[in-house]
């Protein structure tokens, strides 16, 4: 029989051996940090505080918010840390937390995505049963099954990946821990569970993705019947840069899931899983903020007091 060493903790991929190149690898990472931090906590601050702003839109796009905040402070403040340190360890405890989590806050951002869907489509296409279709209970009720049904998923990732055993290599080739890299380097060559939930992940990022694209379809079919160009305009500009940031998000997470994980990744890899851990939580605000007249107009009146 072959001596087998259990693994205590992983070693994550740096950007670069040069310590130089490492430095500004965690200046840029600590810029789009603090670009993600302040506009989401903004749009948290003025949805709060606004009662103009108590709608379900901003209700949803509060918790929008919320789950991209958590979701880059998982995996950005580390590799930042790594980068300043040169260090790349992580324990088994500390990976398990991080795959729990970015499963959990992506798969609510999912659910969070298509309640907004239905409720653009809602306010557009069904604008006299709107008040009582998104009614305050019914958009707690979606908001809570979004966050309890991301964390069904993560909780499922989780038991389905560390079920596994990890010998030998504990080379993580992500700047994170990911489940596809981390299901690279495990013994086992049963990897029945963790099948079965990326296939269920994948299964329900389907649905939702059609659910939004089939609300979408209305919504624009029913944004070119309208006789007023500003009325068009307005809409067009909610709806557009959300539908954006569902296909961005979908598109690169089924891809990195999906996609085989090499030995030796290339900064396509890397990339690919900056865009859907990294890349929407810093360009959320932007897009449904700096665009967004009324959320301007509450953030001066706040400031003037």
């Amino acid at each position: 029989m072959t001596n087998i060493s259990t693994v205590r903790e992983f070693l994550l991929l740096g950007f670069s051996e040069v310590r130089e190149l490492q430095l500004v690898h965690a200046a840029l990472f600590l810029l789009v940090y603090l670009a993600a931090l302040v506009g989401n906590v903004l749009i948290v601050t003025v949805t709060a505080l606004d009662r103009r702003l108590h709608t379900p839109m901003y209700f949803f796009l509060r918790n929008l918010s919320i789950l991209d905040l958590c979701l880059i402070s998982i995996t950005v403040p580390n590799s930042i840390h790594n980068s300043l340190t040169d260090k790349r360890s992580i324990s088994l405890m500390g990976c398990a937390i991080q795959v729990f989590s970015v499963v959990w806050f992506a798969s609510s951002e999912l659910f969070v995505l298509t309640a907004m869907s239905y409720d653009r489509y809602t306010a557009i296409c069904l604008p006299l049963s709107y008040e009582v279709v998104m009614a305050r209970g019914a958009c707690w009720k979606m908001a809570a099954a979004s966050w309890l049904s991301g964390g069904l998923f993560g909780v499922l990732f989780l038991a389905s990946i560390f079920s596994l055993p990890f010998c030998g290599s504990n080379i993580v080739q992500q700047f994170f821990c990911d489940v596809p890299y981390l299901l690279k380097i495990t013994c086992s060559e049963d990897h029945v569970a963790i099948d079965v939930s990326v296939t269920a992940g994948v299964a329900l990022g389907v649905v939702c993705f059609i659910l939004i694209i089939v609300s979408y379809v209305h919504i624009f079919w029913a944004v070119l019947k309208m006789p007023a160009a500003e009325a068009r305009t307005k809409a067009f500009s909610t709806c557009l840069p959300h539908l954006v940031v569902v296909t961005v998000f979908l598109s690169t997470a089924a891809i990195a899931y999906l996609k085989t994980a090499s030995d030796s990744p290339s900064a396509l890899d890397l990339l690919v899983s900056m865009f859907y851990t990294v890349v929407p939580p810093t360009l959320n605000p932007l897009l449904y903020s700096l665009r967004n007249r009324d959320m301007k107009a509450s953030l001066g009146r706040i400031l003037k007091g």
